[in-house]
């Protein structure tokens, strides 16, 4: 029996004596891996992620005639690309897209006002915290008396961006009371001037800079029980990132110990939020709709050109018929045009942007085009086979008797007429592509939409910015309209 169980010990101690140098040799490789702080030093850009409508932290201003991300968390970003030897490249997008866009590579850090909660660490590392704060309720300030905490809008509606703490304390602590997410806080300050909700949570800094700007809003304490780490802010990097955090930590620790927050980052910021309502005039952001425009243009006529060339592919491939090659292609262009009309637009411009991205990092403006072209072929596809099926089968054969072939037939006899008979609704798709184009602005594009929601921060104007929109939109449909009119009256002339 004794010889049984040292037996056993001599085993369980051999396993214990291989297990754990293979354990530590793991844990060295491992680190060996972890090449994160290399890999930045070596591009020689830090690229910073941020919802730029979250003043002080980051938000929108006018530096030197140009508009510009600013505030706290710029700041902080600065700090820690100088400390790393890099370039600082601050790429904008929504807050909820942040961590997508970090873990799929389109960004190297988060700086946001990011909380570094249990369940965010799972999924991305985080440095130590930057920063400490609190919650408030921005409410109408004619509402003062009427709401003191989280506690008092029973019956009523509280919104709060998408993603947050905030948003998930809103929805697990307040009672009958609904609870209304959007992605950005510009979005939600409008609704609460417009009375569709009746207040707004969001942190303590980001309040006050919102009520000091705009003296028909008041704050009041949100009364939320909150755990340590949901107050703070933290910077994110990529899962297992742990030579670029452990860096990063020396830059953090430098921060809070020389209270540079306090003593430079917000006061600095708290002169472009003063400084944003000096002139906030639409005109005065002229510039920030001209590239807007520009934008919209860019985007809709790059998506116009390979949509159409995509639709005649697609088209002829679904009207192929013969051996089993085509009847293969036949498949696969049906199976196409039925998936892509049965999903929508923003789910297909996030898939390239942010899927696609993990094997090919593609630009935010490429990405819109590829998606709205690919979603802008499926329907030309159908246009164009309605068309060709609308021309009379004597011009085919008419062709084909004077010795014609099936390429020549369809290329001079068949498709002029059958585009002839599908313009208008190539034109009708040519000006929902204007308007659709504003879809492309949740990954940062800078085209109508994006710019309004500059401007907006800006100037703390909810409802001016969207009417210029509406008009430009206008504009550009309305000129669009009638040029194609003018070919459309020219064809049926001819």
């Amino acid at each position: 029996m004794k010889k049984k169980i040292g037996l056993l010990l001599v085993i369980v101690v051999a396993l214990v004596l291989t297990f754990v140098p293979l354990g530590q040799t793991n844990t060295q490789s491992a680190q060996a891996a972890d090449n994160s702080l290399e890999k930045i030093q070596k591009k020689g850009v830090l690229v910073m992620g941020t919802s730029p409508d979250y003043p002080p932290y980051e938000f929108q201003a006018t530096v030197n005639g140009k508009s510009a991300i600013v505030g706290m968390d710029v700041y902080i970003g600065q700090q820690v690309a100088k400390d790393l030897g890099v370039k600082l490249k601050v790429k904008s997008m929504s807050f909820d897209s942040l961590l997508v866009a970090l873990q799929t590579g389109k960004i190297d850090m988060i700086i946001s006002g990011m909380n570094p909660t249990p369940a965010r660490r799972k999924n991305v590392s985080f440095t130590k915290a930057y920063y400490q704060g609190g919650y408030d309720i921005v409410i109408n300030k004619t509402d003062k008396n009427k709401y003191k905490n989280k506690d008092s809008f029973g019956g009523g509606t509280l919104g709060a961006q998408t993603g947050t703490t905030q948003y998930n304390a809103a929805k697990n602590q307040t009672k009958n009371t609904s609870v209304k997410g959007m992605t950005s806080q510009s979005d939600l300050i409008l609704a609460l001037q417009s009375h569709k909700i009746d207040g707004v949570a969001m942190e303590k800094p980001s309040a006050e800079a919102y009520v000091a700007n705009n003296k028909q809003l008041a704050a009041i304490p949100a009364g939320f029980s909150m755990s340590s780490s949901a107050t703070k802010s933290a910077i994110a990097f990529r899962k297992g990132s742990t030579s670029l955090v452990n860096k990063v930590n020396k830059t953090v620790d430098k921060i809070k110990k020389e209270n540079l927050v306090k003593k430079e980052y917000l006061p600095k910021a708290g002169k472009y939020l003063k400084t944003n309502t000096v002139n906030t005039s639409m005109f005065h952001y002229w510039k920030a709709f001209l590239t807007g425009i520009e934008y919209t243009l860019i985007i809709t006529v790059c998506s116009v050109f390979f949509g159409f060339i995509i639709g005649i592919l697609l088209a002829l491939a679904r009207m192929a018929k013969g051996n089993i090659f085509k009847n293969l292609l036949r498949w696969i262009s049906t199976a196409y045009v039925e998936f892509i009309r049965g999903t929508p637009m923003m789910v297909q411009v996030m898939f390239v942007y942010f899927g696609l991205g993990i094997f090919v990092n593609l630009p935010a403006l490429t990405s819109g085009i590829i998606a709205i072209s690919l979603n802008s072929g499926a329907y030309v596809a159908e246009y164009i086979r309605g068309g060709i099926n609308s021309v009379n089968i004597g011009q085919t054969e008419a062709a084909r008797s004077l010795g014609m072939s099936n390429g020549e037939t369809m290329r001079y006899v068949v498709l002029p007429q059958a585009l002839k008979n599908i313009w208008p609704s190539l034109g009708n798709e040519f000006i929902t592509l204007i308007k659709d184009s504003s879809i492309v602005s949740i990954i940062g594009v800078t085209e109508l939409i994006y710019q309004s929601n500059i401007v907006r921060s800006d100037t703390y104007r909810g409802v001016a910015p969207i009417v210029v929109i509406m008009v430009l939109y206008f504009i550009l449909t309305f000129t669009a309209s009638r040029i194609l009119n003018h070919f459309e009256r020219k064809m049926q002339h001819d």
